[in-house]
């Protein structure tokens, strides 16, 4: 009688960017943020960074999302490699849909909404979409950051970001770095401001919205 086949060990996809930086952005993270909240991550991708700052923030609770369900495995078992109990199953959002949690009513309120890396890949209706999603789902005193490669009309763009942008631009015409400042419009249309920018390796930034503060 031949002996069982061993189980097989699910491998999560990887991403050496995201192991790179998942330390210097929760760096930032544990330094801005409260001792606890509410974070909604958009476009979780491989689920490294999830199951970083779940470890590293132990007291927020992380719904991670992505537009698409075939990474969500990847999401699950960097989660459980993690050992974190802090992190829902991953769910599908598209932050181009008007309606994010469709399912819930009333809808969900966080503390942080957190996106990285997915403007520059991502058609530029999915700023607007983000923007006005993190908007509508920001609790009172909430932020929304964003993390990724950007350019600026105030600072130069390194010889790095530019041959980045351009292999983007010929990968796919609707894709390529975002100017801050056209970002910072969006923003400002769904009620949101730049309150934070923070350089950090590689020549990405990390920037903090907040809602836009009414003088009475």
């Amino acid at each position: 009688m031949s002996e069982p086949a061993a189980p097989s060990i699910f491998e999560p996809a990887f991403s050496p960017a995201a192991e790179r930086n998942r330390e210097p952005i929760a760096a930032v993270l544990r330094a801005r943020l409260p001792a606890q909240g509410r974070a909604l991550e958009v476009s979780s991708g491989t689920g490294q960074h999830v199951a970083w700052f779940a470890a590293a923030l132990p007291g927020w609770h992380w719904q991670p999302t992505d537009w698409q369900d075939s990474g969500f495995a990847s999401i699950a078992a960097w989660v459980a490699r993690a050992g974190v109990a802090n992190v829902a199953p991953p769910r599908r959002l598209d932050v181009t849909a008007h309606a994010w949690f469709p399912d819930q009513d009333p809808p969900p309120w966080f503390d942080l909404v957190y996106n990285a890396n997915m403007l520059h890949i991502a058609p530029w209706a999915c700023c607007a979409g983000l923007m006005a999603g993190a908007a509508r789902h920001l609790a009172p005193g909430g932020r929304l950051i964003t993390y990724g490669p950007y350019l600026e009309d105030d600072m130069p763009t390194s010889e790095g970001n530019r041959a980045f942008d351009a292999s983007l631009r010929a990968e796919n015409p609707a894709w390529g770095l975002r100017r801050r400042e056209d970002v910072a419009a969006e923003a400002a249309r769904a009620g949101l401001v730049l309150a934070e920018r923070h350089a950090m390796p590689a020549n990405n930034l990390l920037l903090v919205w907040q809602r836009v503060i009414e003088k009475s």
